[in-house]
């Protein structure tokens, strides 16, 4: 027969595995919930908007020349898949097929917190397929919907004497090619300018069709680069400016597209050597994109991956905001691409 202690065991067993069946356990309940979907910034534009025949179609965007900057067909994508993608990208803190690419979705009204939305839904887009494989911002509004916000919120903080900043996400990689130019057909018309100079940029025209190969929250470094550093180790640009003229101002860049042949860039692409060190050496002292001061940057000096991704980040972003936010040259112009690629096989 039991003893009134066993029996008492038993008891507490059970009622313990009632409790358990009453609450059973939710392999959701630590998932952050999927982002509100009436916050996601729209497209504003639709895909296979007037094809070429060639595989582009007309973009959300015009160049200098008043026309459509072309983009790829499928661009924008289907708004399910995007959203898809954005709540993955959202939940991990971080462009999951990009992962050194930050990102916060929060949920209120303010200036920033509408740019920080913006920004995710931009790096989204850029980065659906990959590092740098997406969709060109060129192929939505969001340049115009940044513009607003950032002018939204200047007129509602009339007491503050500083200039707005202005905010462009960084844009993704070109896939212009010959007779295939998807947003490479407005070219870059203005050199590079030094950071800090006080004459006004010529304006150039818009290219959104460069991407940033890694970002992160970024801190200054504890001991700061020299110059003799910065120059040293500086990712080299691996390609020049010029090559092969179509007679329209783009040239052959160093990336090949699907078909095999080079995505055209701006003729004035890459910049020349001593302008992308002095622009880089800016952007190091300043811990920032000088002309685009949202972007964030570092320059470790060791020799791991972590670190020398980052220096290649900052050499990235470094080239596409060259005269201004957003505007600058294509990753395509350079063999970044093919470098980081190499940094992290090894």
């Amino acid at each position: 027969m039991p003893s009134f202690r066993t029996i008492s065991v038993v008891l507490a067993v059970l009622c313990c595995t009632n409790a358990v069946a009453s609450f059973p356990l939710n392999p959701n309940v630590h998932r952050k919930r999927d982002v509100d979907p009436s916050l996601v910034p729209s497209f504003g534009w639709q895909a296979g908007v007037n094809p070429d025949g060639t595989g582009n179609c007309d973009g959300a965007v015009n160049g200098t020349n008043g026309k459509p900057i072309l983009v790829p067909c499928q661009c924008p994508p289907n708004s399910t898949f995007f959203l898809s993608a954005l709540n993955t990208n959202v939940a991990a803190g971080f462009v999951t097929t990009n992962p050194t690419v930050k990102l916060t979705f929060p949920a209120d009204n303010s200036t920033d917190s509408q740019l920080a939305r913006l920004n995710a839904a931009s790096v989204t887009l850029q980065n659906l397929e990959g590092p740098g494989t997406g969709c060109p911002i060129s192929s939505t509004t969001f340049t115009a919907q940044r513009k607003a916000i950032e002018a939204e919120g200047s007129n509602t903080t009339s007491s503050s004497t500083t200039p707005t900043v202005s905010f462009s996400p960084p844009a993704p990689s070109s896939t212009g090619q010959k007779g295939n130019k998807g947003g490479c057909s407005a070219t870059f018309s203005a050199p590079a300018q030094t950071p800090g100079s006080t004459s006004p940029s010529p304006a150039p025209a818009t290219n959104t069709t460069a991407t940033t190969l890694s970002s992160g929250n970024a801190t200054s470094n504890a001991t700061s680069p020299t110059d003799a550093q910065i120059a040293g180790l500086a990712p080299p640009l691996g390609w020049q400016s010029g090559v092969n003229p179509d007679g329209t101002g783009n040239c052959d860049g160093a990336v090949n597209g699907t078909n095999g042949t080079p995505i055209l860039i701006p003729c004035q692409c890459p910049p020349d050597l001593g302008n992308y060190i002095s622009n880089l050496t800016a952007n190091v002292r300043a811990g920032h994109v000088v002309l685009n001061p949202t972007v964030l940057v570092t320059f470790p000096t060791d020799n791991s991956t972590a670190s020398r991704n980052a220096r290649l980040n900052a050499a990235a972003v470094t080239i596409q905001n060259l005269v201004g936010a957003g505007k600058g040259c294509p990753i395509s112009s350079t063999t970044f691409t093919a470098q980081s690629k190499g940094i992290n096989a090894s």
